[in-house]
């Protein structure tokens, strides 16, 4: 077996990492519905990072057993000092696309994070979604169902996150042509004015944390830009109260 494939045997889903990350970070406040809500953009924010730095704790333990067991699936129990360094020697090449893939691995998994840490909180809060569903596209959250969407999609908020933009937002359009309005959840800091400009023409909300919105000049004025707070507060809420009254949640 490979070095891949054995390293692969034990890293951590994102899953597991963004929940372990949620445990530290929450510590007392676990459960707690109210607190999770009122520091929604901190929480996001702050677990990207908490989970990035797990993950690399993780990342660096189980390449360390990968190695190991590896060298050790080629060595008799015999072997010197000098086997070792021999062996060491001759998997050059073998390390070199260990250490690439590990590399290459990381921002996908950090965009994967993105997504899992927004659907565990959505979840903590209890908020009603369908993932995944395929609508002309197919965007990470479907409020309040996939159900509901194909009764009355002008009613429901279609969610997507990605963590960085780039060229990419334009999917979002593509992904609920039937939606009244989207809403793109992201913490990339680089959204020039005139993507914010066609976003706006396209009817996109961007959702993000409460302190790069206020630290980022060009995001100060965009009436695009509202925070996850903003968001619960003026646009999920009401909706909430409304399905409820009409026993569609």
């Amino acid at each position: 077996m490979g070095l891949i494939e054995i390293f692969k045997k034990e890293i951590p889903s994102p899953s597991k990492v963004i929940n372990d990350a949620i445990k530290i970070k929450l510590g007392p406040h676990s459960g707690d519905a109210t607190y999770i809500k009122k520091n929604f953009s901190k929480l996001v924010e702050g677990l990207q990072i908490d989970a990035y730095h797990l993950y690399l704790k993780a990342e660096e333990k189980e390449g360390k057993k990968a190695i190991r067991e590896h060298l050790e699936s080629k060595l008799n129990p015999k072997a010197t000092t000098k086997d070792v360094i021999d062996e060491a020697s001759k998997m050059f090449k073998e390390l070199d696309r260990f250490f690439l893939s590990l590399t290459q691995s990381r921002r996908p998994r950090a965009g994967m994070a993105f997504e899992v840490i927004l659907r565990t909180l959505f979840k903590s809060l209890n908020y009603p979604f369908d993932e995944q569903q395929v609508i002309n596209g197919k965007p990470d959250f479907l409020m309040p169902s996939r159900k509901h969407y194909d009764k009355n999609a002008m009613d429901c908020i279609i969610f997507t996150a990605k963590r960085t933009l780039r060229e990419r937002w334009r999917q979002i359009v593509t992904e609920g042509v039937r939606g009244k309005c989207f809403y793109l959840a992201t913490i990339d800091e680089n959204v020039s004015e005139d993507q914010l400009d066609e976003m706006k023409a396209n009817r996109i909300y961007l959702v993000m944390p409460d302190d790069i919105k206020k630290r980022t000049p060009n995001y100060l004025d965009a009436d695009i830009i509202i925070s996850f707070e903003e968001f619960f507060q003026h646009h999920l809420d009401p909706l909430i109260v409304r399905w409820k009254d009409k026993g569609i949640v």
